[in-house]
C-alpha cells in the first residue's frame, strides 16, 4: 500500500468506526476490463477511501505515471461509464467503477491470503506476486480459493477482502502513534507495498494480532517506546503513522 493507506478519517470514539457494507450491482462483465484500467480503478478506490474524490496528480503519484496520461485514461474511463470527472474537483467511480475496483481488490487480497495460507509465503513477499496474478486469475478460481480457505474476511496485512457479491465492510483505525502513554490496543492493519517494513515489523512482531501498549512517546518527533510480547520496542513516528490499530478500552 501508499501512504494513502495509512490515512484514515476522523473517528469519534476511541475504537473503530464501521463503515456500513453496500452491495454494488452485477453486470460488469469479467472480461470488460483490462489491466491498466482496473489498476486506476483500484488506486481511484483507494484515493476516495482515504480523503474524497481522487485529484488527478495523486492519482498520477500513486500510480507513478505521467499527469498526462491519467488525463488521457480518466477521460476514457468516464465515456465507459465507470467514474465521474468534475474539473479541479477530481474523480468518482460510479457504481459499476466501485464494482471493478473491489472485484480488482479481492483478486488482490484473496491471492495474498492463499499464498501465505496455502504456499507458506511470507507476508513481506505476496503483495508483488499478488499484483501480478490479480489481473489473469478468474473469479471462480479466486472463489474456490477463498473456498479452501474457509472465507477469510482479511488478508495478511489486514486490509479487508471484498465479498464475491461486491460489497466490502471499511473499518477505520486509530495509528499507532495517537495512543497515549498506557494505553493498549490490537494491531489490525499495516501497509502492504514495501517488503523492507513488513520485514522490519515482523522482527519487532508488529503486526495484525500483536498487542501492543504505549509506554512513552519522546516529545519533538522523538521516537515512540511500545511493550511488545513483553519486550521493549522503539519505532520512529512516520513508522507509527502506517500502523493501524484498536485501542482497548481501559479498565475504571
Amino acid at each position: 500500500m501508499t501512504p494513502a493507506h495509512s490515512r484514515k478519517k476522523p473517528e469519534t470514539d476511541a475504537a473503530a468506526r464501521r463503515t456500513p457494507a453496500r452491495s454494488l450491482p452485477a453486470g460488469l462483465d469479467e472480461a470488460e476490463l483490462t489491466g491498466p484500467v482496473e489498476d486506476y480503478l483500484k488506486a481511484i478506490y483507494e484515493l476516495e477511501r482515504t480523503g474524497g474524490a481522487a485529484g488527478t496528480n495523486d492519482l498520477a503519484t500513486h500510480l507513478g505515471v505521467a499527469p498526462a496520461s491519467v488525463t488521457g485514461m480518466v477521460r476514457r474511463l468516464a465515456e465507459q461509464g465507470l467514474l465521474t470527472h468534475e474539473r479541479y474537483r477530481g474523480v468518482r467511480l460510479t457504481p459499476r467503477g466501485r464494482l471493478g475496483a473491489l472485484r480488482t481488490l479481492r483478486r488482490h487480497r484473496v491471492i495474498e491470503a492463499y499464498l501465505v495460507r496455502a504456499l507458506g509465503f511470507r507476508w513481506d513477499e505476496v503483495h508483488d506476486e499478488a499484483e501480478r496474478l490479480e489481473h489473469a486469475a478468474s473469479n471462480d478460481l479466486i472463489n474456490r480459493m477463498a473456498e479452501a480457505m474457509g472465507e477469510p474476511t482479511v488478508d495478511p496485512h489486514g486490509a479487508p477482502i471484498p465479498s464475491r457479491e461486491g460489497s466490502v465492510e471499511e473499518l477505520w483505525y486509530r495509528t499507532l502513534s495517537e495512543l497515549e502513554p498506557g494505553a493498549t490496543a490490537d494491531v489490525m492493519r499495516v501497509e502492504d507495498e514495501d517488503p523492507e517494513l513488513l520485514r522490519y515489523l515482523a522482527e519487532l512482531t508488529i503486526m495484525p494480532g500483536s498487542v501492543v501498549r504505549m509506554i512513552e512517546r519522546a516529545p519533538f518527533g522523538g521516537p515512540i517506546t511500545l511493550e511488545v510480547d513483553n519486550r521493549s520496542r522503539q519505532i520512529g513516528p512516520a513508522l507509527a503513522e502506517r500502523i493501524l490499530v484498536r485501542p482497548r478500552l481501559q479498565r475504571p
